[in-house]
């Protein structure tokens, strides 16, 4: 047997066709995720939960989503939720936050001033979101899929386009989001 060559992928663990589910469908599975984080702090079960769902997310746009054909669906899916539900459980409960937890309320008594993130980088990320959602929806469309894992090429690919014309289309969106910020700066 020839040794795969080296940075390769390894092949899928499940051989079954990749399925795709709206997040509706992962939405509407919460309890099966409470009841998996049952055992993590209430302060930082939601934290938690919010890890579960936008981890599950990203795997099924990812294609790791392969239930069985031949089982029933809501039945993989509340599995593999709860699957994945463990997995960040037992991720959370092995940090170093939840291991070296200080009860102090000021940890840090030299430190002065706010500890976090600044108020005028929140504002300005939520008026970008705002230029962002201003724009026209093929242009949000095309910006959003620079933050999927797959490639322009495959975005391309998936429209039956040419990928310069994906990249083309893409420059022009950045170029219509820079004219709105500075239009939203003047």
């Amino acid at each position: 047997m020839s040794r795969p060559r080296k940075g390769a992928r390894r092949p899928p663990a499940a051989t079954h066709p990749r399925k795709r589910l709206p997040i509706e469908a992962l939405l509407a599975e919460r309890s099966i995720v409470l009841a998996t984080l049952a055992g993590i702090p209430k302060r930082d079960r939601a934290d938690v939960e919010q890890a579960v769902f936008i981890g599950a997310w990203s795997a099924i746009r990812r294609g790791l989503y392969r239930p069985d054909p031949g089982a029933d669906p809501r039945a993989a899916l509340r599995a593999w939720l709860r699957g994945v539900a463990w997995r960040q459980a037992a991720k959370y409960l092995d940090s170093a936050y939840v291991r070296r937890f200080i009860l102090d309320p000021q940890p840090l008594g030299r430190l002065r001033g706010v500890v976090g993130p600044d108020l005028h980088t929140q504002v300005e990320a939520r008026d970008l979101l705002r230029a962002i959602e201003r724009l026209e929806p093929r242009h949000q469309e095309i910006l959003l899929a620079v933050d999927t894992p797959e490639t322009l090429s495959a975005y391309a690919a998936q429209r039956g386009m040419n990928p310069f014309t994906a990249a083309s289309r893409l420059r022009i969106a950045r170029a219509m989001l820079a004219l709105r910020i500075q239009r939203w700066r003047r």
